[in-house]
């Protein structure tokens, strides 16, 4: 009864953005994990994309908080108050079934991080909660058939966490996961502007400038862009050009960390699961794998084919939306070949 009357819900619960997808709707939220309160009360005063364009911006008595940090939870209420928030937008008000919830997280966190974000989820009026690894929901989100007895490779590069796992049968073999993702490449672009230009440019400036002429491998043109901060020795307001060169510059070692985590669990494969791998390739997944040229590098660095999936930001939250009835199929096959 619970089955056909509740929804089940597959939740992204990013560092940078939290994506819904309910069953037979598909994604239906995309929003940034962003809060704002009042100072004091805690009260809550936006979330998502509200409260991201608050950011640095909010009077004292506001505060705009990013409540999950490195794929975790670093504010348990305040994440509690964006998950039950963002239910609300998608389900209705009144309905006769809790539903059931299934959150990405990333392989590497700890037992009392991973009951924090069950908890939340309880607390924000599941039914029932189940968290699977985010390079496995990945890898279903990407139309990986995991289920066959060969090797497949998922390198998810998130806001806050980079996976990579060997997935086959249904499990993951060989699993890598450093909390290093796209905040770290807008870390190290804000770094790079103070130690070279002087100048103090914020997080936003930064992704910006990510996204716009951000990249890993030389391109045949050279883009420029504006931004805007505060210049670090006279503490008024300035200018600057910065080319497409100097980005990639600023990227090259959060880039060549993951490269190196990849290159270790290439390592780590076994022989026949490797051979698949050179086959099938690499499949990338996330909003930070969508950076330019990244997957040509870690194809030349590895020597295996990097494929960018079809829809990169939306795979974990597909994935765990997928879940229950992938192991439903999974369950018929085994039992088919157990007859």
């Amino acid at each position: 009864m619970f089955g056909f009357n509740s929804s089940d819900i597959g939740i992204d619960l990013g560092t940078c953005n939290t994506l819904i997808h309910i069953r037979g709707k598909g994604i239906v939220l995309n929003e940034p994990s962003v809060v704002a309160v009042e100072r004091g009360t805690k009260k809550v005063k936006a979330v998502g994309a509200e409260a991201k364009r608050m950011l640095f911006r909010t009077p004292g008595n506001i505060i705009a908080i990013r409540p999950m940090r490195d794929g975790v939870i670093a504010d348990l209420e305040s994440t509690e108050k964006m998950i039950r928030y963002f239910i609300s937008r998608v389900l209705p008000r009144y309905r006769p079934f809790k539903p059931r919830m299934i959150i990405g997280i990333p392989s590497c966190i700890t037992e009392v991080e991973r009951r924090a974000v069950e908890e939340s989820a309880y607390k924000s009026g599941a039914r029932e909660v189940l968290v699977i690894e985010e390079s496995l929901a990945a890898a279903i989100g990407a139309d990986v058939p995991i289920f066959e007895p060969a090797g497949h490779m998922i390198c998810d590069i998130g806001g806050g966490t980079t996976e990579i796992s060997v997935i086959s049968l249904g499990g993951m073999v060989v699993t890598n996961a450093i909390r290093l993702g796209g905040d770290e490449f807008d870390e190290a672009i804000i770094r790079h502007v103070r130690s070279v230009h002087n100048l103090i440019i914020g997080e936003q400036m930064a992704e910006s400038l990510k996204i716009e002429i951000g990249n890993a491998s030389p391109d045949k043109t050279i883009e420029k862009v504006e931004v805007k901060g505060t210049d670090a020795i006279t503490g008024l307001p300035r200018r600057l050009e910065v080319d497409s060169v100097e980005v990639r510059e600023a990227l090259k070692d959060p880039i060549t960390k993951i490269i190196d985590v990849i290159k270790s669990t290439l390592g780590k494969t076994p022989p026949e699961l490797a051979a698949d791998i050179v086959e099938r390739g690499i499949v990338m997944t996330g909003g930070g794998s969508m950076l330019r040229g990244l997957d040509k590098l870690i194809a030349k660095e590895t020597g295996v084919p990097a494929i960018l999936a079809e829809h990169p930001l939306d795979c974990v939250a597909l994935g765990a939306g997928k879940y229950f009835d992938f192991i439903k199929e999974f369950d018929n096959t085994r039992s088919v070949y157990d007859y």
